[in-house]
C-alpha cells in the first residue's frame, strides 16, 4: 500500500463517536464517550489528501458485565449494535505548518441488556440517536523519516434520543437501555504514526472530560474522567493488508453522586486481529477484539466492519 492510499485510511483517526459503559456501580451514567478500538487499523497520526471523505463503521458488541474484582458478574449480557457515519473535510489548507481538517458523526445504536445489576431495569431494547459529535480542528504535522503527529479537540452534543434521566423519570417503556449520554463533554486527542512502505504503526489517545451533570429525581450525577487509546500495528500486501489492534480503557478521576465520590474507576484492555481490502475506491477494514482485562466495565467481543471512501 503506497503512502497516499494509506493516508486515505486513516481519513476518521479521531475517536469521533460513543462507547458504552455500563458499570457495576455507575448505574446513573450509561455511557462513556469513546466506542473502544473503533480506530483501529487506521493511521493515527496522519490525514488523507484534500477532499471529502465518507466513513461508516459497523460495530457490535457482545458483552457481560465485569466487578471490581475483574470477574463476570453472572446472568448479565449486553448486546449491542452501533452505526456511526462520519464526515470528513480536509480542504487543502495549512494551520500553524499542519495539514487541517474538520468532521462530524452522527451515531445511533441499538442495545439490548439482561440482567438487573446496578440497574434495575433489563430485558427489551432500544434504538435511538446518540450525542452528535463535532470536531471543528485536526491538525497533522508530517515529520521527517516517515513519522506523522495528530492533534484534535471533539464536543459530544447532549442531542441524544434519550438519557438515563429519561429512565429513571420512568419516559421509556420499551424496556431497554438509553441511546444517548445525558451530558455535555469534551475530548483533545493525539495520534502518532510510522508510514513506512508496508508499515503502519500508529497509536492514538484521548482523554474525555464530561463538563455537565446529569440530573433526574433530586439527583445530580457526574462521571469521572477517561483516557483511551488505539493502537494498530499493520503490514500491507497489494491490496490487503492484516495486522494486530489493540484498546485501552482507564478512568482516572471518581465519578461523583450530589458531589460525593463514588468509587468505581473502569480499566479496560482488549485486542485482536485486523484485515482490510481495497474494492476499488473503498476500504474495507474487519476487526475483532476480545476484552483480556477489565474492571467496573463491560467487555467480551468487539467486532468492527469499516468502510471508508473519498466522495
Amino acid at each position: 500500500m503506497s503512502i497516499k492510499t494509506k493516508l486515505l485510511t486513516s481519513a476518521v483517526a479521531l475517536s469521533m463517536v460513543a462507547a458504552m459503559g455500563i458499570q457495576s456501580a455507575k448505574a446513573e451514567q450509561l455511557w462513556d464517550p469513546y466506542l473502544r478500538g473503533v480506530n483501529e487499523g487506521l493511521a493515527a497520526g496522519a490525514l488523507p489528501p484534500p477532499g471529502v471523505y465518507g466513513v461508516l463503521n459497523n460495530y457490535w458488541a457482545d458483552y457481560a458485565l465485569y466487578g471490581a474484582n475483574g470477574k463476570k458478574v453472572q446472568n448479565t449480557h449486553l448486546t449491542a449494535l452501533v452505526e456511526v457515519p462520519v464526515v470528513l473535510w480536509v480542504p487543502g489548507i495549512k494551520v500553524l505548518g499542519a495539514d487541517y481538517a474538520a468532521a462530524a458523526a452522527l451515531p445511533f445504536d441499538y442495545t439490548s441488556f439482561q440482567g438487573t445489576q446496578g440497574l434495575g431495569h433489563t430485558g427489551g431494547g432500544n434504538l435511538g440517536l446518540f450525542n452528535a459529535v463535532v470536531v471543528p480542528g485536526i491538525l497533522s504535522w508530517a515529520l521527517p523519516d516517515n513519522f506523522f503527529v495528530k492533534t484534535g479537540l471533539e464536543f459530544y452534543l447532549p442531542t441524544g434520543t434519550n438519557s438515563f434521566k429519561d429512565l429513571a423519570e420512568g419516559k421509556m417503556n420499551n424496556g431497554g437501555l438509553p441511546s444517548a449520554m445525558g451530558f455535555f463533554a469534551v475530548q483533545p486527542d493525539l495520534g502518532f504514526s510510522y508510514l513506512n512502505g508496508p508499515w503502519n504503526l500508529s497509536a492514538g489517545f484521548n482523554v474525555s472530560f464530561p463538563v455537565t451533570d446529569d440530573k433526574y429525581n433530586g439527583i445530580s450525577y457526574h462521571s469521572g474522567d477517561e483516557f483511551s487509546a488505539d493502537y494498530t500495528a499493520m503490514y500491507t500486501m497489494g491490496k490487503w493488508a492484516f495486522g494486530v489492534g489493540a484498546e485501552q480503557q482507564d478512568q482516572f478521576t471518581p465519578d461523583t453522586q450530589n458531589g460525593l465520590n463514588v468509587h468505581n474507576e473502569v480499566h479496560d484492555f482488549g485486542m485482536g486481529p485486523l484485515v482490510s481490502y481495497q474494492l476499488g475506491t473503498v476500504n474495507v477494514l474487519a476487526e475483532w477484539n476480545h476484552g483480556l482485562v477489565t474492571q467496573n466495565q463491560v467487555a467480551g467481543d468487539i467486532f468492527n466492519i469499516r468502510l471508508l471512501t473519498k466522495f
